[in-house]
């Protein structure tokens, strides 16, 4: 028996257990850095397919990293599991979850035999606290030579637009006073976000069509006959990349501090390290798209659309540092999308399911090749 199908042999074996476990997951939805439940249950299945597990690794209590194998070409798998606040699984990462168990515990099967070694990361938080980025500063990525992960979507695509992100807490503090018996004694801090928010609206006639800016208020006051002193936001600012984001930082800026000069309210805006955007490596990429393929996947030619799409990703950071795919896996959720509460019921669907099986053993599969191929061996042994 050939490489593959020992891989699929034991995928086959795993496959139930992998199903029962991303419906659990799905139905059991945790916030980010408190998936003590995923992260255990993943870790779990792992250690039982013969991985030596360690833990909380990095001070981050729901991360671990699993280890299989010990061939030379050192392969990072990425596992997310972390939900969204109020709609639960509706970015998939059950699949994402379960998926990287199956390829994980399908290439270690091989992995002496073709030269590998598998690592497969439980990265938390990645809806908005960046598991990843915390682990690449902390040195846990440190050897590996590539990472993978698939990600689900309505349709199979191998090259999404992911784009970089920075995120804003924004504070106005003003001064209050009676809203009707002493308006002028107030600085309305409401106010100062208003002028903000309209500012950033007449600002998008001049973004690129991959920019975008998008917040939510989090906190505009007590009362309606009080000048609200205090008011507070979060906000995304995203561009193509880095680069474009560091024009967004600065045109977002004056709109806030537009708010401030306006109304004579204090301004504080905080920020995270940004999420950067993704880079596919095209080689990787198309070992995946072979592979895929082969258990019946078909990419449609998305053409100029994949410009209008505009998630992002810590796994972009990751894609910075060493050769990294993120292909989408199709679940066939259409009319419902990613971040809908109609998508997190799919994830738990006959298509998703089949996701799952089909999303591990494609990356089991691409590792192999890519052990297998000595161009491809060296290329990602060098560091290209």
């Amino acid at each position: 028996m050939d490489a593959k199908e020992a891989a699929r042999e034991r995928m086959n074996t795993a496959r139930d257990g992998l199903v029962d476990l991303s419906h659990r997951i799905q139905a059991n939805p945790e916030l980010r850095f408190k998936e003590e439940k995923a992260s255990a249950w993943v870790a779990e299945a792992l250690s039982e397919g013969g991985f030596d597990v360690e833990l909380g690794v990095h001070d981050l209590p729901t991360a671990f990293i699993a280890r299989s194998g010990s061939g030379p070409l050192h392969i990072a798998i990425c596992a997310e599991y972390d939900a969204l606040p109020g709609i639960g699984h509706a970015c998939g990462h059950n699949i994402i979850a379960t998926a990287a168990i199956g390829a994980g515990l399908a290439a270690a099967k091989v992995a002496d035999d073709v030269g590998l070694t598998v690592t497969v990361f439980g990265t938390p938080a990645e809806e908005g606290g960046g598991g990843k980025i915390l682990l690449l500063e902390r040195g846990a990525f440190e050897g590996q030579h590539a990472a993978m992960m698939v990600h689900p979507a309505p349709m199979d695509t191998l090259e999404p637009m992911m784009i970089a992100i920075e995120q804003w807490g924004v504070k106005y503090t003003g001064k209050s006073a009676h809203a009707a018996a002493a308006p002028q004694q107030g600085i309305n801090a409401a106010d100062a976000l208003t002028v903000a928010q309209v500012a950033i609206g007449l600002l998008r006639q001049h973004m690129r069509s991959t920019d975008r800016v998008h917040g939510i208020v989090t906190d505009g006051g007590d009362a309606p006959n009080i000048i609200p002193a205090h008011t507070a936001a979060r906000y995304s600012v995203r561009a193509r990349s880095l680069e474009h984001l560091d024009k967004m930082r600065e045109q977002v800026r004056r709109c806030f501090e537009a708010g401030a000069i306006a109304t004579g309210a204090t301004l504080e805006i905080t920020t995270k390290t940004p999420y950067a955007q993704m880079e596919h490596d095209v080689a990787m990429v198309e070992v995946y798209r072979h592979n895929a393929e082969a258990l019946g996947r078909t990419f449609a030619d998305v053409g100029g659309r994949r410009d209008l799409s505009g998630g992002s990703t810590d796994m972009g950071n990751v894609s910075l540092v060493m050769p990294t795919i993120h292909p989408m896996i199709g679940i066939d959720s259409l009319p419902a999308v990613n971040h809908q509460p109609e998508f997190a019921a799919h994830c738990i669907t006959e298509a998703a399911d089949r996701a799952v099986y089909d999303g591990a053993l494609a990356m089991a599969w691409t590792a192999i090749d890519l052990a297998l191929d000595e161009k491809q061996r060296d290329r990602l042994m060098a560091g290209h």
